[in-house]
């Protein structure tokens, strides 16, 4: 092992578990052409004040276990085609002992002990993913990975509208999750459909969100709305 090598394994081992967060939190406003207009300052005590690095990943765990289809199949000896007769007999020939044609050891035999349909879906405690939401929203405000958008009112559902959004705010090709609220039928469907053929971009509101979704991208956009819903329900 490198003494580089090393001295991350030390620093990941003395990091800390739960670490708290202290002192306001300016995030940036943008209007609808990508100007910076204003800041908003938040309290880490809105959110919790504290981010729990065990907690987040058994959250994320969790959502990616219950994406998990679990249709995989394998065919075991007692299942796959050939005869049930032994090879030849055990002793006499001078060769090692064998069984029949199923055994996993010849070719085209069965998979000992392959995997079988199963449902992997658990969930944990509502109150858990609750504080794992709020704390991976913490995390992206306190690593200055968040901006705020005073409205995202599109008049039609067009690509381009939130491409050349995206381009003025310096983000277009990353990764960045999308929360809207407070937006009629009309115009969350505009949002929508403006956005949903972007690669890597995703627009959901935030009573949607959870603790994958919000760790999932490089950058989280809230409209004013959204944050104040965000603020409200913690």
């Amino acid at each position: 092992m490198t003494a580089a090598t090393e001295a991350t394994t030390t620093a990941e081992r003395t990091s800390p578990i739960v670490g708290d967060v202290t002192g306001p939190i300016e995030l940036p406003v943008y209007n609808s052409a990508g100007v910076l207009t204003s800041k908003i300052s938040i309290d880490p005590s809105e959110f919790g004040g504290k981010i729990n690095k065990q907690l987040l990943h058994e959250a994320v765990l969790m959502y990616l276990a219950n994406r998990r289809a679990g249709t995989h199949s394998t065919l075991r000896r007692g299942e796959v085609a050939g005869s049930t007769r032994k090879l030849f007999r055990q002793k006499g020939t001078g060769n090692a002992r064998v069984g029949n044609r199923r055994t996993n050891k010849r070719r085209g035999g069965g998979t000992a002990k392959g995997p079988k349909p199963r449902d992997y879906e658990y969930h944990l405690p509502r109150k858990a993913l609750r504080a794992a939401t709020r704390m991976a929203l913490l995390s992206r405000f306190a690593d200055h990975e968040a901006l705020v958008l005073e409205d995202l009112n599109l008049p039609e559902p067009k690509t381009k509208l939130v491409v050349n959004l995206l381009k003025a705010l310096n983000i277009a090709g990353k990764t960045c999750l999308i929360g809207t609220a407070g937006l009629d039928a009309q115009a969350q469907e505009n949002a929508y459909k403006s956005a949903r053929n972007i690669p890597g971009v995703a627009l959901m509101p935030a009573a949607n969100f959870n603790a994958y979704e919000v760790l999932r991208p490089k950058c989280l956009i809230l409209t004013k709305a959204a944050l104040d819903e965000l603020r409200a329900k913690q």
